[in-house]
């Protein structure tokens, strides 16, 4: 691309850099930083200005020969979000500009916070300075400033099996065969699927094992528009659907028919896998699809 001739590229430059004397004040709170420490200077009213100043900027006073360290730790005032640093920023990354008032001063300093992201760089968000190992007595002596530790991460990881007990067992097994097992209870006489080996309600022994029918009928669904590997396509119905000859429903998919059409009360029956595709596992039912008879009363 041509230059534009009515433009004209100049440089101002140092050789060597702009040097000029500190002062007492100013040197003194490099000299502390070059040592890894952050001193204020107090003033003859009692606040402690960090960076120090000569004169004290509310009364025009000179401040006092008391120099006092504060922080490391401060919290954040004020804060301004570098999202594209550039070849002069402290960071290479993302950053933050903050008014940080360290803990023990009453005035607050602009440095680079590393904070990963601008929500987490918000008022009165505490920090901690970053030092550079090798120190020549500059603000850049603190590399940066990062938010104090809140959170960590710890890898979790556990390793166990689950071996199905007598009575599931019992309920796998019928279901290869394609039947539903239930169990009766010796004391209050209901016939609870899958198969237990105790009543809930009255705590007997359920003693009888019964077979009860395929098919049943929906008492309540619920329609799920997240995707199941389970489901025929989405959105699917799971429903609670009580088999003929229990009392209590079971939980189940139901399929092959439009979601908006299944309803309570509707009779349902087992589309089960074929003979030889089956295992000790729930997914021998596909899922319960409408037998085409009347709805049901339910009680």
């Amino acid at each position: 691309m041509p230059s534009d001739p009515l433009v004209a590229q100049h440089v101002l430059e140092f050789p060597g850099g702009y040097t000029r004397t500190t002062g007492p004040v100013i040197g003194r709170f490099l000299t502390e930083l070059r040592a890894g420490r952050v001193v204020g200077v107090r003033t003859a009213q009692g606040r402690v200005l960090v960076p120090p100043l000569e004169y004290d900027p509310d009364t025009g006073d000179a401040v006092t020969d008391e120099y006092v360290e504060v922080g490391p730790a401060g919290t954040v005032t004020a804060s301004a979000w570098v999202h594209e640093p550039r070849p002069g920023h402290p960071l290479d990354r993302p950053f933050g500009w903050a008014l940080i008032k360290l803990d023990g001063a009453d005035t607050a300093l602009v440095h680079a916070v590393d904070a990963g992201n601008s929500k987490a760089l918000r008022p009165g968000t505490r920090v901690w300075p970053i030092w550079k190992d090798a120190r020549t007595g500059h603000i850049t002596d603190i590399s940066h400033f990062a938010p104090e530790v809140s959170k960590i991460v710890s890898p979790v990881r556990a390793e166990y099996r689950l071996q199905a007990g007598g009575a599931l067992r019992t309920f796998l097994d019928g279901v290869k065969r394609g039947v539903f097992l239930g169990a009766r209870c010796d004391a209050c006489a209901k016939v609870y699927v899958p198969y237990r080996m105790s009543c809930p309600q009255c705590g007997g022994v359920l003693g009888e094992t019964v077979r009860v029918s395929d098919t049943g009928t929906i008492t309540t669904f619920a329609i799920n528009n997240l995707p199941d590997p389970r489901a025929p396509e989405v959105p699917f119905v799971s429903a609670y659907i009580l088999l003929d000859g229990a009392d209590v429903p079971m939980i189940a998919l139901v399929g092959g028919v439009p979601v908006h059409e299944v309803r309570q009360g509707m009779r349902v029956r087992a589309e089960w896998l074929p003979e030889s595709e089956r295992t000790l596992s729930m997914a021998n039912v596909r899922w319960f699809a409408p037998t085409g008879e009347p709805d049901a009363e339910l009680s």
